[in-house]
């Protein structure tokens, strides 16, 4: 069942770019698509002061331009969507920042993450053949190492054994980690948001 409306979700989409946009100078930004949402007080919606783990992705070009979020709720998701839209375009330390020519060609993705649940498992097989490719996030840890990957990130990983390598590789781990005893597996879902989802 869909946790949020279609109003709700574009209302998070115009909350998070206009949260990018504010932190552009006002002279030369003209008039924004979303200028009728404020930051400066929560939303009336009860929905979206609800605490929650976001997600934020940026696409320019159909390419990833900086993601980042919380697996943990750290306050309600109006502010979570806000902090993580800034985190993503200034903050992702693969990128240079985001620049004000590229704020009007970004494409902007919302994860809002249930909460994660321990995966348990006899042999790796039995962990490969557990995960649900296309609905699963997946956080693997190991000691103090740890990394995720949003179920969107199935699309370019579909096969479970090479999903979970290239975790490990995130987490700075061998890709064979995961078979490890000691590895601690959870997984999630989400629901998203995003511009032009209907289309």
């Amino acid at each position: 069942m869909k946790r949020f409306t279609a109003a709700q979700e574009g209302f998070l989409v115009q909350l998070a770019r206009r949260a990018i946009a504010e932190k552009f100078p006002a002279v030369g930004r003209g008039t924004l698509s979303t200028d009728s949402v404020t930051l400066s007080q929560p939303p009336d919606d009860p929905q979206l002061l609800v605490p929650a783990a976001v997600f934020v992705t940026l696409k320019h070009a159909g390419r990833l331009r900086g993601c980042i979020g919380t697996l943990e709720a750290v306050g309600p998701l109006w502010q979570g969507v806000c902090d993580n839209a800034r985190n993503a375009a200034f903050h992702d330390s693969r990128f240079a920042p985001l620049t004000f020519a590229e704020l009007a060609e970004i494409d902007i993705e919302i994860s809002v993450l249930s909460v994660p649940q321990p995966l348990t498992w006899k042999d790796p097989e039995e962990l490969a053949g557990k995960l649900r490719p296309g609905i699963d996030g997946v956080i693997l840890r190991s000691g103090r190492r740890g990394a995720t990957f949003l179920p969107q990130v199935w699309g370019q990983i579909p096969d479970p054994e090479q999903f979970l390598g290239q975790l490990c590789r995130k987490a700075g781990l061998t890709e064979d980690a995961w078979r490890r005893p000691e590895v601690q597996i959870f997984i999630y879902q989400v629901e998203s948001c995003r511009e032009g989802k209907d289309d």
